[in-house]
């Protein structure tokens, strides 16, 4: 028999009104089903009336955990309190798509924080408006699919990213420094399956060489935000959010140094809590369990 400490766990995230019982509604079905909880977060928002829960649990005897019978048996309860809810395994690999353009740190980062085991990634694409980091792609043994992007071409383009993430059955898109603005349809379809990074300066100093703006202006922080696409630019709930202290010393490719730095570190943690289980989404917010 499968020792209890390598037992597969099942991972339960859950919202709803807050209300007497929740906790002990679902400890009790754990109990009613001989599942021992090893982890639990909870959190009470007096602002908004939700309550959320994240509880990780294993069979006490550490056998596999039938997810169609528990998943049955919890219904009841989240119908009886109005509940938002997912259940699945804790070690489940996502399978994600990565969309870049020319600049390979957070592709780079990404793809080796995956390889020692740091995320828990299954990447099935590398998508690109460039060929330039075909290369990174290849030596990860990740497939490479160039799609130029023109406004003329644009729909046409999304339609063929679209149709990977069908044919690959993505959970996941991440946007590791994709310069490219994606249309509202295409937002819409990635709703709640596709983060981006960018430099938290916004919108201070859009466009163009924004750490030359920011250091001609002097900036005391620099940054970067991990989000939620949306069809509101840069406006999507944020996960995760990266800063550093620079100063007068540092030129314009030193603080942009700096940002990558940031980006990498916001963009991994952002995809790991994401593909953990640890965000819950509540309007134009998120809830994350560390």
């Amino acid at each position: 028999m499968t020792r209890p400490a390598e037992a597969q766990h099942g991972v339960l995230v859950l919202s709803c009104q807050d209300a007497a019982g929740i906790v002990h509604a679902v400890s009790g079905l754990l109990v009613d089903e001989r599942c021992t909880i090893v982890e639990s977060h909870q959190f009470d928002s007096l602002t908004s009336g939700m309550f959320y829960m994240r509880v990780e649990f294993r069979h006490v005897d550490g056998v596999p955990l039938d997810f169609a019978r528990l998943c049955a048996a919890f219904e009841p309860v989240a119908q009886r309190f109005g509940m938002r809810w997912r259940m699945a395994d804790a070690a489940e690999r996502q399978r994600v798509l990565v969309m870049v353009s020319q600049y390979a740190h957070c592709l780079h980062d990404l793809l080796f924080r995956n390889s020692v085991g740091e995320l828990n990634l299954d990447v099935v694409a590398v998508v690109s408006n460039h060929p330039d980091l075909a290369g990174i792609a290849d030596f990860y043994g990740v497939p490479f699919h160039h799609i130029p992007v023109t406004r003329e071409t644009k729909p046409e383009a999304e339609a063929a990213l679209l149709d990977i993430v069908r044919k690959e059955q993505v959970q996941l898109v991440i946007l590791a420094r994709y310069m490219q603005i994606l249309s509202n349809g295409l937002c819409e379809a990635l709703e709640g399956r596709a983060i981006n990074i960018h430099h938290s300066m916004l919108p201070s100093f859009k466009g163009a060489r924004p750490y030359h703006q920011a250091h001609a202006r002097g900036v005391k922080f620099i940054g970067a935000t991990a989000h939620y696409v949306t069809a509101d630019l840069d406006e999507g709930p944020i996960i995760e959010q990266e800063m550093i202290r620079v100063d007068h010393s540092l030129g314009p490719e030193q603080l942009a140094a700096r940002g990558r730095e940031a980006e990498t570190r916001a963009l991994a943690r952002a995809v790991r809590w994401h593909t953990e289980n640890r965000v819950v989404i509540q309007g134009g917010r998120t809830v994350v369990f560390e």
